[in-house]
């Protein structure tokens, strides 16, 4: 492995540590251990992007992806795990995917509302957790439905008794397996490109990130952290258009 140029290093580790944000609150990127030590496809590539950079790693856990871009933007972090959107894009250097998951709804069981397309119609309330990737989505794309934002988009679906809970597919499919007055509806709204990223004004940085990203796809790192950590219906994403 070829020496890492120093102004790489200076760009994503600038206090001489990788800060790297894990969202908690996403369990196909990282899960706990029984010891309370997070584990997953975003530690294992933050990991590693250490020891390439051959600087300490400091893991920075939240419970959402929105607090993850809210701190971003007060400074204290060098890397983050985040599906590419455009509000983000705004204030983070993106590499391309490394990995492909889906957003789908969920519905009470004796819903009339069927398919993906019956959803945005007018009072059709959709929980969503607040900043998500699929939240900024369905802002972007909803006409008539109405979302209802908050930490955790599942429990206001329960509590306000609400027609629509949007999430990431694996939370949602595993809530439905143990409630079986849910269901997932079949199809997704959309697809979640999750990706890493550093702040803006990191030229260097952002170049080896983009690079790194694509190496570990085409190794086969990715495929491996998913395997590892029990992910098997997430997709590793493409290699990046050249």
């Amino acid at each position: 492995m070829s020496a890492i140029p120093p102004d790489v290093v200076k760009d994503l580790a600038p206090t001489g540590r990788l800060r790297a944000a894990i969202n908690l609150g996403n369990i196909v990127l990282a899960q706990k251990s029984t010891s309370g030590e997070p584990t997953g496809i975003t530690i294992d590539l933050a990991r590693e992007l250490g020891r390439r950079l051959g600087v300490p790693v400091e893991l920075v856990a939240f419970d959402a992806a929105g607090k993850v871009f809210d701190a971003l933007k007060t400074g204290p972090l060098d890397i983050v795990f985040l599906a590419i959107e455009p509000v983000r894009a705004a204030e983070i250097d993106f590499t391309a995917p490394y990995v492909i998951i889906e957003g789908v709804y969920m519905v009470p069981r004796d819903s009339a509302l069927k398919a993906v397309v019956d959803v945005d119609r007018a009072g059709v309330r959709v929980a969503v957790n607040k900043g998500s990737a699929y939240d900024l989505f369905l802002t972007r794309t909803l006409k008539h439905a109405t979302l209802v934002r908050g930490e955790s988009g599942i429990e206001l679906f329960i509590k306000d008794r609400l027609e629509v809970a949007a999430g990431v597919k694996q939370p949602l499919v595993a809530f439905a397996k143990t409630n079986p007055n849910v269901r997932v509806m079949d199809g997704r709204f959309m697809e979640i490109q999750q990706a890493m990223g550093t702040p803006k004004g990191r030229g260097a940085g952002a170049r080896y990130l983009r690079a790194f990203v694509e190496e570990m796809k085409a190794s086969g790192f990715v495929a491996d952290a998913l395997r590892r950590s029990n992910q098997p219906d997430a997709s590793v994403a493409p290699p990046a258009a050249s």
